[in-house]
């Protein structure tokens, strides 16, 4: 708008001004838990074991970046330790049996995305939260995975594949590939979650599921497509950590459903749904992992680490809390013009 040859200054607020991404608080706070216990322990920074973080996090990092797709529909898949178990368990069975061994990982695969098929169908055919569904399969799996190991670690009697020599190999003799195929993942995940349709209705329904089904999104169909897909999810690691072990234990992954939901959360995909950030969850998988690690480094009992990593998840939530609030407050003030 002009007045003669002078211009009238807009008043308005600028809409251009560049966003700050969601995730810089969290990659802020992993750097200063790392800056900090390098200070204090040196030794902490040196490279092989700043990628042996990136290494431990790595089979837990997948299952998170799943469970992120999860939580923004409003979801939680409380068994997906066990199908990361039971699929690992089918594919070293399968290899035990003499299949292929990238044959039996693929195989596992495809079973996950069964097991997370079995909680969609029942969740969306009784109408049920993923949540109490899977409550029921977290201890149908595990029996099944039980039975089918018979209480014993299955170990691959030929490891001499590819297949075992390619998860254990670490680049340049410290980067390793299994860590370099989680961060293939979860760019591809981070692509799928805010490039695709799909990922734009995952995050309409967890928004406002009653305005999405108006809208014609299929909302009973995307729950069983995103627990299909953190099935397979769940599949490939298990199959992977066959080949980074060699070996499957009867109950490992008993306990990996805290510490993945402890770290989507720590990462700001918030529990109310509508919003999720892959980038976050792989960097709140990295701060539990550098809480476990830096404890050993100041010689505290590694026990404490649990205590910790749920004092994190309690002052994460806070902390996501109090942002929504004061945005709240912030946003009535604006619209009643104070």
């Amino acid at each position: 708008m002009t007045d003669g040859d002078h211009s009238v200054p807009d008043s308005r607020p600028r809409r251009d001004r560049i966003r700050i991404p969601e995730e810089v608080g969290v990659i802020v706070a992993l750097l200063v838990m790392v800056a900090i216990i390098g200070l204090s322990r040196p030794r902490f920074l040196n490279p092989v074991n700043l990628f042996s973080l990136l290494s431990n996090s790595t089979f837990l990092g997948m299952l998170a970046v799943g469970m992120v797709f999860l939580l923004a529909i409003r979801e939680i898949d409380l068994s997906v330790g066990w199908i990361f178990n039971f699929s690992a368990v089918f594919s070293a069975v399968l290899m035990v049996a003499g299949v292929d061994p990238w044959l039996a990982a693929s195989a596992g695969v495809i079973f996950g995305a069964g097991l997370g098929l079995v909680n969609g169908v029942i969740a969306v055919g009784l109408r049920l939260p993923a949540i109490i569904v899977t409550l029921g399969t977290y201890s149908m799996f595990q029996g099944l995975s039980l039975v089918m190991n018979q209480g014993r670690a299955i170990v691959p009697s030929d490891t001499s594949s590819s297949f075992f020599t390619f998860f254990k190999l670490r680049l340049f003799g410290v980067v390793p590939v299994a860590g370099i195929v989680f961060v293939a993942l979860a760019v591809a995940l981070h692509l799928l979650l805010h490039r695709t349709r799909f990922g734009y209705r995952v995050q309409a329904v967890g928004s406002n599921p009653e305005a999405a089904r108006l809208a014609g999104i299929p909302t009973g169909l995307l729950r069983l497509q995103t627990l299909v897909l953190m099935g397979a999810i769940c599949g490939l690691s298990g199959a992977m950590y066959v080949g980074f072990r060699g070996a499957i234990d009867p109950i490992e992954g008993s306990d990996f459903v805290l510490v993945v939901v402890a770290a989507v959360i720590i990462g700001g995909t918030p529990l109310s749904g509508g919003y999720g950030t892959i980038i976050g969850a792989v960097v709140g998988m990295l701060i539990i992992q550098v809480i476990s690690s830096g404890l050993i480094f100041f010689g505290i009992d590694a026990t404490w680490s649990t205590f910790v990593t749920g004092a994190v998840i309690v002052l994460a939530v806070a902390l996501d809390q109090f942002i929504k609030y004061q945005r709240t407050r912030r946003i009535n003030r604006i619209a009643s013009g104070r």
